[in-house]
């Protein structure tokens, strides 16, 4: 960003949205649609002399489909991409975000998107982008694989606590997770993992849960900013790929060993007591939310549930949702894990956490995934 604007390029195949996606870019403060294109092939080509800051992507496209494309852009000249998506193509949104996508707009049809609502959420979401690449956090280019950052996490003993040197803010070893009769045990609980992630988050959570090889004693409960329509597919998605059992959190869910849930978009969830155990309340957003779904408000429930048995892990994201939460679980003895700069596709979040002073490890995606999988088997 050179020049100071957000040079974007418009890819789809319908002239129609093409002109109005453009408008509605054009029109931006600071905002220049420098190119379109009507097929992948073309945009493929486009990228490589135009160099875009941003592109916005069709899925369903001929001759060079949106998923083809993306995973050539990504190896070629990483960039990021917002992916403009009809709601019949929920599981395609999944496997596009899991490609590198950053975020998603939803449209009500394919035939058209011009409707002022998606106006206003795709102007919403780019302006947001511009602020945080002038302010030098803009959306990061995953390296290859991110092999340069990806170290071998400390092997920890059984109660989380490192056995070799420490990489913590706080200069302490992780608060023990103690294995003894509290709230949890007749569900077979040890541990409960909340993560909050919002853009890029769907990508990240992939990496984090394939990394589990083994999940008896932890459930793990999981906010993503994510409209409703896509949660349900996304967490099948999820259930697919992990030897977690993974779905959407039905009104009043159960929490158990080896399963996770996330949290339905558009609602809230909050962590309450059952019986001996624990369940995730599906509730409506409060008008302090400033996030939806929020981290915030699952972390805080978690901890003055569980306490010293939560780790609290904040992923990608744009805004500071999680931050207030992750003061809540330190201060009730739990343990707080978060996402380093190297990988973050937005240090938003992970950033806002870590400026509490309340995270006991920073680390890359891979190490980050790799060290919980560690804690949690």
């Amino acid at each position: 960003m050179t020049t100071g604007k957000l040079r974007v390029m418009v890819v789809d195949d319908s002239a129609l949205n093409r002109r109005t996606i453009g408008d509605v870019l054009g029109a931006l403060e600071g905002v220049e649609v420098v190119g379109k294109a009507a097929d992948g092939d073309e945009a493929l080509r486009l990228a490589a002399s135009l160099t875009p800051d941003l592109i916005t992507l069709d899925l369903e496209m001929p001759r060079m489909d949106g998923f083809t494309f993306l995973r050539l852009l990504m190896a070629r000249q990483p960039t990021p991409v917002i992916v403009i998506s009809g709601s019949s193509g929920r599981d395609s949104v999944g496997r596009a975000l899991e490609l590198g996508a950053i975020d998603f707009v939803a449209k009500p049809s394919r035939s058209s998107i011009d409707t002022p609502g998606i106006e206003v959420e795709l102007a919403e979401k780019v302006a947001n982008l511009r602020l945080l690449a002038l302010s030098g956090r803009g959306p990061m280019k995953r390296a290859a694989k991110e092999a340069a950052v990806h170290k071998p996490p400390p092997r920890t003993a059984w109660n989380g606590a490192p056995t070799g040197p420490a990489e913590t803010k706080r200069g302490s070893a992780p608060t023990t997770l103690e294995r003894e009769s509290n709230p949890g045990k007749d569900q077979g609980l040890t541990r409960l993992v909340v993560i909050g992630a919002s853009t890029g988050g769907p990508s990240a959570l992939v990496e984090v849960f394939a990394a589990v090889r083994q999940c008896t004693s932890t459930a793990i409960v999981v906010a993503q900013h994510m409209p409703e329509r896509f949660t349900k597919t996304f967490a099948e998605r999820l259930n697919r790929l992990s030897v977690l059992r993974v779905s959407e959190a039905r009104e009043f869910e159960p929490l158990h060993a080896g399963r996770a849930i996330l949290c339905p978009g558009g609602k809230c969830l909050e962590i309450t007591g059952f019986g001996h155990g624990y369940a995730a309340l599906v509730v409506d957003p409060a008008p302090s939310d400033r996030f939806i779904p929020s981290a915030d408000r699952l972390f805080k429930s978690a901890a003055e549930m569980a306490r010293e048995k939560v780790i609290g892990v904040v992923l990608t994201g744009m805004g500071d949702d999680g931050a207030r939460g992750v003061v809540s679980i330190k201060a009730r003895g739990g343990m707080v894990l978060a996402e380093s700069a190297e990988t973050a596709v937005i240090y938003g979040m992970p950033g806002a956490a870590v400026r509490t002073g309340e995270v006991d490890r920073t680390l890359p995606l891979g190490a980050l995934a790799a060290y919980l999988a560690e804690l949690i088997v």
